[in-house]
């Protein structure tokens, strides 16, 4: 069973109740028998693996060396004279 945390409205006393899902939600402070509210917090995220960082989404650097296809090779300097 889920422990649900209330706060009283009226002397703010925090207080935990183990309820079922299915349950209504206690709306009685046990100190002053005031109306409680539940406390709600907010879910941590954490991002985990790549693509999180700007160099991931740039476009690849233009002063590379072009590829060449496979079985291909690059004109030799000799060749390129000629």
């Amino acid at each position: 069973m889920p422990i649900y945390e209330y706060e009283c409205g009226h002397c703010n006393h925090r207080f935990e109740v183990k309820q079922g899902f299915n349950e209504e939600p206690q709306a009685v402070c046990p100190q002053c028998q005031g109306k409680a509210r539940r406390v709600f917090y907010p879910a941590p995220v954490i991002f985990k693996g790549s693509g999180f960082y700007i160099t991931d989404s740039r476009p690849p650097r233009k002063d590379k060396a072009p590829e060449t296809s496979k079985g291909e090779s690059a004109p030799s300097k000799s060749e390129k004279g000629k």
